[in-house]
């Protein structure tokens, strides 16, 4: 575990502490929580503490959850005051911060219940401003906050304090911003159904806190961190009024960070030890920052750039764009399972063996061909031995009412060939049943559920079918870490493992391309990203095709690799990229509005594509040939 702490020499008004991962972090927090815990135990008094929702707090409680099952840490003097709920909520729905803090913490620890306290969101209106009153003379009657744990929205929000918020704001109903809406969405299925309003504990009862601690895990967050940590103090940041808090600690994981001046550019801050990566990285941000191709930089562009030790290491612009040049150049190619009987020295694949078998897992069923459906028919138009491997079934992604339409589909099928009607009544019966009176949030029936899973399987096919990969080449895993129903997976477990081990074995790819979303620490495609690892770090050392395996992982709809990143690029023509398309047409549930659209309101087929044209636009601003569209990957050592 590698910790990078805060420095005097960094743009940083904020103490940050980068960990490797938020694993790592979330441990570090648990234990100071319980030296609270137990520091306040010992003198006989009431350990009181800020507590957050969301994803970011959750691996904490976790943490504090084995803690009190493994090393007797008691919760009986801790009194908790929660920072915010939706409005209006009532506690036993699956959306409200009630249901998630019992859920998620005091469900599993000893704490008292009348110690635990939680914004009412089923209050009237005309009451609301009373009890936000009494709430906060609450926390004062408890001696005030010792430590408050905070998660950041996208706003820069903490709690629900949104853009525009005062810091001397109070406990009190807030309105969302349409961000804070978005982003909720995945919890509620549909955008229309996030409460508009919640209750939340004001800027000025954050900061009287003794302590804060400040958690931010992911890419998605490196932007707004940056922005909290390096900005000017402003309410269009609600978040950087807390460098204005003498205690304040923020703690990330290295994704989180990417953004900091110290780890983004880190020669605007200080002297630099120059690898080939930072070397490459340090150009490339030359190159774009004075809209000049590589080649055409002058030793003044480094000079003027605050490069002047790596000029002075490299000895001349002229050598140094040269070298990067071609490092850059020899990462296109159009033969991505390598060229045959060609000179491979300079290329990202091997040209032997000249037809291999290459494995494309897929988390979801239509990640394949959103993120590198050009690089996936290029393979098989070249001849190699093409399997697809899909993770999941996706059936949390498909609307209600294509689970119905299906369903009525298979109840005239069955009538019309006079084959199990009866049975298929019934069954249809209960789907009907089910879905008018589902709630919402609530977790699939069985049935539905594998009607769903039905639907993205048959989409799947067909755009493998439309691709040209074989029939048997076409795998559904069906890991069971995702088959809840709900957002909501379980952990990563022995037998998704497993069954990674077995696709990996009977097949014996040459080559793998996986999602490597490493920068997102709760999503799908993480979990699928792990079974991966550990499959073949059982599998290493036990089989000879693995020591000769490459492992290249592409991006997910949202994002596209950094440039100085990008190991294989391939270029893909007007007419390829309109076949990608068509392709990606075949996931039918997916198309026009998807279930979990993010909060980009653009089609998948219209991210990708515009990721592609974007990626290829770079690389023609850096002087390398301009190609229309590219997709990109980067190599795995495992």
């Amino acid at each position: 575990m590698e910790v990078l702490n805060y420095s005097e020499t960094t743009f940083e008004k904020l103490p940050v502490t980068i960990f490797d991962e938020s694993r790592e972090a979330v441990i570090s927090i648990a234990y100071e929580i319980a030296e609270l815990i137990r520091h306040k135990q010992k003198k006989g008094k009431k350990a009181v503490l800020g507590l957050a929702t969301g994803s970011s707090p959750i691996g904490v409680y976790k943490e504090l959850i084995r803690l009190h099952r493994e090393a007797g840490l008691s919760f009986k003097n801790v009194v908790t005051f929660n920072l915010d709920e939706y409005y209006p909520m009532p506690p036993d729905e699956l959306q409200s911060y009630v249901y998630f803090m019992h859920e998620q913490l005091f469900d599993h620890v000893d704490i008292l219940p009348e110690n635990i306290h939680i914004p009412d969101g089923t209050l009237p209106i005309e009451k609301v401003k009373e009890y936000c009153q009494a709430y906060e003379k609450l926390i004062e009657d408890c001696g005030g906050l010792d430590l408050q744990l905070l998660g950041i929205g996208r706003t820069g929000h903490i709690g629900f304090n949104e853009p525009g918020s005062s810091i001397a704001s109070a406990t009190r109903l807030v309105k969302l911003d349409p961000l804070t809406i978005t982003d909720a969405a995945k919890d509620f299925i549909k955008e229309e159904y996030v409460p508009l309003r919640a209750l939340t504990m004001g800027v000025g009862t954050i900061m009287k806190a003794r302590k804060i601690i400040l958690m931010a895990w992911g890419e998605g967050k490196a932007k707004i961190l940056q922005e909290t940590v390096e900005g000017r103090i402003s309410d269009e940041v609600p978040a950087s009024f807390l460098q204005q808090h003498p205690h304040t600690e923020v703690v990330v994981d290295q994704w989180a960070a990417l953004e900091l001046t110290r780890i983004k550019t880190p020669w605007l801050v200080g002297m630099c030890v120059w690898d080939d990566a930072l070397i490459r990285r340090a150009v490339i941000w030359l190159s774009l920052k004075t809209q000049k191709p590589i080649l055409k930089l002058t030793d003044e562009d480094y000079k003027d750039g605050s490069l002047s030790d790596l000029l002075a290491e490299a000895g001349s612009a002229y050598s140094l764009n040269i070298k990067v040049f071609n490092t850059i150049q020899h990462t296109i190619t159009g033969w991505p399972g390598g060229k045959p009987n060609s000179n491979d020295a300079q290329r990202p694949e091997r040209a032997v063996p000249a037809l291999k078998r290459s494995l494309i897992f897929s988390p979801h069923p239509d990640d394949d061909v959103i993120s590198m459906g050009g690089t996936l028919l290029r393979l098989v138009d070249q001849g190699h031995d093409v399997h697809v491997a899909y993770q999941t079934s996706g059936n949390i992604a498909v609307f209600d009412d294509d689970a119905r339409r299906y369903a009525d589909f298979a109840l005239d099928f069955a009538e019309k060939l006079n084959v199990g009607v009866e049975s298929t009544r019934r069954e249809h019966a209960d789907v009907v049943e089910f879905l008018k009176h589902k709630k919402l949030g609530e977790e699939d029936s069985a049935l539905v559920q594998d009607i769903k899973a039905l639907i993205r399987k048959g989409e799947a096919a067909a755009a493998c079918r439309f691709c040209g990969v074989k029939e048997p080449n076409v795998h559904f895993m069906n890991m069971p870490f995702y088959e809840t129903g709900q957002v909501k997976k379980k952990p990563l477990g022995e037998a998704d493992i497993q069954e990674t081990v077995d696709i990996l074995r009977a097949i014996q790819p040459h080559q793998i391309f996986a999602a490597g979303d490493l920068r997102d620490p709760h999503g799908t495609h993480r979990v699928c990203l792990d079974a991966i690892f550990a499959a073949l770090a059982r599998l290493k050392g036990q089989e000879e095709w693995v020591e000769d395996c490459y492992l290249w992982l592409y991006r997910g709809a949202w994002q596209e690799w950094d440039v100085e990143e990008i190991e294989m690029a391939v270029p893909i023509s007007p007419e390829e990229l309109m076949r990608k398309r068509k392709a990606i047409f075949k996931h039918q549930s997916q198309k026009d509005s998807a279930v979990f659209p993010g909060n980009d309101k653009r089609e998948f087929w219209q991210r990708s594509e515009d990721r592609n044209h974007a990626t290829a636009k770079l690389y023609d601003q850096l002087g390398l040939t301009e190609y229309e569209a590219m997709e990109a990957f980067v190599r795995y050592r495992f």
